[in-house]
């Protein structure tokens, strides 16, 4: 904590360097701190290509930690540390050094922001706001420490603060402004932070529906995010009912621009009540065939066979006709015709192809496989074998495959031929005149 004389001593460092400017003898200091930067910037670079070797080597999570925190600190302590030394050197040569004093506190107080920041990730999720946010953060914060230490925040405040409007009764600054933005940034993040671990022991619930577990998640987090936004505002004196001043232009927004979106948020909420599909369903939505991996409040991802991911809107799913090929029973029966030329034994074929069925391992025993003489053709007698799989999302061409293969050796062995489409021509000649 500093005390008032270091304040004061710290606001006369900083007269004293505007003093300096007139001075010639503060290019050599600039030409320090620049050096100073460039090295600092030097040793972190190295550092941080050595960091990330041992981390790829041993992929740790204590590990990871460590050499996150280890390269937020490297650049400032090395720049701390190289106008340490460039201000001793110009102090023996009787040079002034009032920048680089002024410097060293602000660099202390980078270096402690940015490991308090980072610190604070780790305790978040590893992928929450903060990861995208750490950067902006710490030279916010970084920024309002500087203005402190040098004395200028004061000074900084009075002004933000003389810019301000009416709203009703209540006066809103810049200043009042940027308190809510930092207030209600501040709570969001704790009330994101609160919801992710309420969502993450509600989706280790097992006893609870799976569809369920995430609606409730939902709307806790939805909840925590309003209850955040209804504590920030207040403690920076902005009465809340002043944002009753924007809900007619926040109604007009959804009436218009905003319907598509809304709608989709609604139609989220509905699907995940109803249980119509859920994560894992097999389905085909707008003539997309895959498998559901994830719902959200705004879309659905269907996976298909072939690992492309398609993105569909939950007002689609709402409206459209949806085929859920797991709604009741997870099974799907798989179809492979085949044709058998006339001159060969058919109940000889029919009990090869079962023979080819049941040897799959993929192939349910219940319900069991069937064979059966589907229709006279050109060429030959069409024959289908249909099966039951568990595993639909595993695909059906390569059960096809399998089948084929097996019913070929098969029929080899036992004489019985698959015909090739025949034609029969005849030559009729007219009769002379």
């Amino acid at each position: 904590m500093e005390t008032g004389n270091e304040k004061a001593e710290l606001h006369n460092l900083l007269f004293d360097l505007i003093g300096d400017l007139h001075n010639v003898n503060v290019v050599w200091q600039v030409g320090v701190l620049a050096l100073s930067l460039a090295v600092a910037w030097w040793v972190a670079r190295v550092v941080h290509l050595r960091l990330m070797n041992i981390r790829s080597t041993e992929p740790s999570a204590t590990l990871k930690i460590g050499v996150g925190g280890l390269n937020r600190v490297v650049y400032p302590l090395s720049a701390l540390a190289c106008v340490i030394l460039g201000r001793f050197v110009l102090h023996r040569f009787q040079h002034e050094v009032n920048l680089l004093s002024l410097a060293i506190p602000l660099l202390f107080s980078l270096m402690l922001v940015r490991v308090a920041v980072y610190v604070l990730r780790s305790a978040f999720k590893a992928g929450g706001p903060l990861r995208y946010w750490e950067r902006a953060i710490v030279w916010t914060i970084w920024v309002g420490v500087a203005l402190h230490i040098t004395g200028l925040l004061p000074d900084v405040v009075e002004v933000l603060d003389g810019f301000g409007f009416h709203i009703g009764k209540q006066r809103i600054s810049v200043l009042t402004i940027l308190q809510a933005l930092l207030s209600v940034a501040v709570t969001v993040v704790i009330a994101l932070w609160a919801g992710r671990t309420i969502e993450a022991r509600l989706l280790e619930a097992s006893s609870l529906d799976l569809n369920f577990r995430i609606v409730l998640s939902k709307l806790v987090k939805t909840l925590l995010v309003i209850i955040a936004i209804m504590i920030a505002l207040p403690a920076v004196g902005i009465d809340v009912t002043v944002l009753s001043v924007f809900g007619g232009a926040v109604g007009v927004g959804l009436g218009l621009g905003l319907q598509k979106i809304a709608a989709n948020y609604v139609s989220g909420f509905v699907i995940l009540l109803d249980r119509s599909i859920s994560p894992g369903a097999l389905v085909t939505i707008d003539g997309r065939y895959g498998e559901v991996t994830k719902l959200t409040a705004r879309y659905v991802v269907v996976k298909s066979l072939d690992g492309t991911e398609a993105i569909i809107p939950n007002e689609t799913v709402i409206t459209s006709v949806v085929v859920n090929h797991s709604y009741s029973d997870r099974s799907v029966r798989v179809d492979v015709p085949i044709q058998v030329s006339y001159s060969s034994d058919v109940d000889r074929a029919l009990a090869l192809m079962l023979e080819a069925a049941r040897d799959h391992s993929r192939v349910l025993r219940n319900p069991a496989p069937g064979a059966v003489l589907k229709s006279f053709g050109d060429s030959g007698i069409d024959l289908e074998l249909y099966v039951w799989v568990p595993d639909p999302e595993t695909g059906t061409g390569n059960l096809r495959s399998d089948l084929y293969r097996a019913m070929w050796k098969s029929f080899n062995a036992n004489n019985i031929a698959i015909p090739f489409p025949q034609r029969e021509i005849r030559v009729l000649r007219s009769r002379a005149t």
